[in-house]
C-alpha cells in the first residue's frame, strides 16, 4: 500500500511539474509576426490594455487598414493573445530636410494578467532587431507612459505646445499681406487632396514631420460623434492666394451659453500654411469666429509664430508636453542622414546596452552640406548614451542642457560647445499628428 501511494504521489508530482512546464513555455512564448486573420483579437487585446474603451467602427477600420501585419508582433499564451506591438513604415524629416526611413512604433500593449514577466522587453528586443534588419536607422514612438521606454533607448526629442486662448480679450496683430489671403469654408472630405498638397509642401521644412503615406490622409478626417466632447462635426476652411490653395485649418466649435451671453469654444485640430500670411489669416479667422470666446490648441510647434502676434501671451495659458520619442537603431547611418548647422568634428563614446552594436566610439564630421559617421579608435571627445543622441537628434534638445543634467560628459575641452551648436536646428522639431 505504501509503495502504491508513493507511486501515485510521484506520478502526481510529475504531472504537476509537466503541466507547469507547459504553462511556463506558453507564457514565455517568444513574440511572433501577426497573421492577418488574428488582427481582431490582437487589436482587442490592445484596447483592453488601454482600458477597454471601444472605438468607433470608423476608427477601428482605419487602423485595420493601416496595420502592416508583417511589421506587427504578438505574444500568445496558448490560444490567447496577451501582448501586441506594431511598427509603421514612415519617412521622418531630419535637420537639413532629408526624409529618413523610420519605424513608427505603435500599438504596444501587454495584458494586465501578464505584466512583469518580461513580455514587453521580449517584444522590444525582437522589434529593434527587426528594425535593424529592415535597414531603418531610426525608431520613433509616442509614449503613453514616458518612463517605460527609456530603458529601451528612447528619449523625448520633440515637444508640443498646448494653449487655451482667451479670444475675448486677446487681440491678434497680423503681418502685411494677410488681407490678400482669401478664406472659404469647404467640405473636409471633398478638399482632402488640396489639404494634403499643402501638408506635403511643409514636410521638408521642419524636422520631426512625417511624410504622409497612403491611407494616413484619412486620419485627419476621423470624426466619430462619440469623441467630439459636445462640439460640432469637423469643419474645414481653406486659405487661397492668387487662385492657389496655400493653407487649411480643421476645427470644431463647442457652443455654450451663460446668463451673461455666449461662451463658445473653438477646438483646433490642425492648421497648416505654406507661408506666414496664410497661417496668420487662418489664426485670425479662428480668433474671430462668432459666439466663441476661447480657442483650445493642442500639440503645436514650440516656436509657432502666432505667439508673437498676440497682444497678451499670459492669457494664452501656454503649456508644454513631450511628444515624439526617438531611438537611434543604427548610430552611424542616423547621424549621417542629417546635416549640422555649424561644422562639427567630434568623437562620440556611445553606450547602448540594449542594442550593443551601437556601443563604442564614432567619429562624426559634418556641416550644413552633409555628414559622415563611422567607427574610430581615436580618443573620445564626448561620452553619452544612445538616449542622449536620440533626444538631441532632431535639434530640439540641446546637448549642453543634457550635459548640465550629467547625461553628457565632455572629455575634450571645447567639444561640447562645438557639438551643441552643430546639433541645433533653426526651427523647433514637431510631430504633426500621433500614430
Amino acid at each position: 500500500m505504501r509503495s502504491e501511494a508513493a507511486g501515485r504521489a510521484t506520478s502526481s508530482a510529475a504531472g504537476r511539474q509537466g503541466r507547469r512546464k507547459v504553462r511556463d513555455m506558453r507564457e514565455s512564448r517568444e513574440p511572433r509576426v501577426l497573421h492577418r486573420d488574428e488582427w481582431d483579437e490582437w487589436y482587442d487585446t490592445l484596447l483592453r490594455a488601454f482600458g477597454g474603451v471601444e472605438e468607433s467602427a470608423e476608427e477601428r477600420e482605419l487602423f485595420r487598414a493601416l496595420t502592416s501585419c508583417e511589421r506587427s508582433l504578438g505574444v500568445w499564451d496558448g490560444d490567447r493573445c496577451v501582448a501586441t506591438a506594431g511598427a509603421y513604415d514612415f519617412r521622418l524629416t531630419v535637420p537639413g530636410g532629408a526624409s529618413v526611413p523610420a519605424a513608427g512604433v505603435t500599438m504596444v500593449g501587454v495584458s494586465a494578467t501578464h505584466r512583469r514577466r518580461g513580455v514587453l522587453t521580449s517584444m522590444m528586443r525582437r522589434q529593434l532587431d527587426d528594425v535593424r534588419a529592415w535597414g531603418e536607422p531610426v525608431a520613433i514612438l509616442t509614449a503613453s507612459e514616458p518612463d517605460i521606454y527609456g530603458r529601451f533607448g528612447y528619449a523625448a526629442a520633440t515637444f508640443g505646445l498646448h494653449a487655451e486662448i482667451d479670444t475675448g480679450r486677446v487681440r491678434l496683430s497680423v503681418p502685411a499681406g494677410t488681407d490678400d489671403v482669401r478664406l472659404r469654408y469647404v467640405d473636409p472630405g471633398a478638399e482632402l487632396e488640396a489639404c494634403e498638397a499643402v501638408y506635403a509642401r511643409t514636410v521638408p521644412a521642419r524636422a520631426g514631420m512625417l511624410a504622409r503615406q497612403a491611407g494616413w490622409e484619412r486620419l485627419g478626417l476621423l470624426d466619430p460623434a462619440s469623441e467630439r466632447g459636445g462640439a460640432s462635426p469637423l469643419q474645414c476652411v481653406l486659405a487661397e492666394r492668387d487662385g492657389e490653395v496655400t493653407g487649411y485649418v480643421r476645427f470644431r466649435v463647442r457652443s455654450e451659453w451663460r446668463d451673461s451671453g455666449h461662451n463658445g469654444q473653438v477646438r483646433l485640430q490642425d492648421l497648416t500654411g505654406v507661408d506666414p500670411v496664410s497661417e496668420a489669416a487662418l489664426w485670425r479667422f479662428l480668433f474671430g469666429i462668432d459666439l466663441t470666446s476661447s480657442l483650445k490648441v493642442r500639440g503645436r510647434p514650440l516656436d509657432e509664430a502666432w505667439q508673437h502676434l498676440v497682444s497678451d501671451i499670459r492669457r494664452c495659458e501656454l503649456r508644454v508636453r513631450d511628444s515624439l520619442y526617438v531611438r537611434l537603431v543604427d548610430v552611424g547611418a542616423a547621424l549621417e542622414a542629417r546635416t549640422y548647422q555649424a561644422p562639427v568634428d567630434v568623437v562620440l563614446q556611445v553606450e547602448d546596452a540594449f542594442c550593443p552594436w551601437n556601443s563604442g566610439r564614432w567619429r562624426l564630421s559634418g556641416d550644413a552640406k552633409g555628414a559622415v559617421c563611422g567607427r574610430t579608435s581615436d580618443a573620445a571627445d564626448l561620452a553619452l548614451s544612445v538616449r542622449e543622441l536620440g533626444a538631441a537628434y532632431l535639434g530640439g534638445v540641446g546637448l549642453a542642457s543634457l550635459a548640465g543634467a550629467g547625461r553628457v560628459r565632455e572629455l575634450r575641452p571645447g567639444a561640447l560647445a562645438e557639438a551643441a551648436v552643430g546639433f541645433g536646428a533653426t526651427t523647433a522639431p514637431w510631430l504633426p499628428h500621433g500614430f
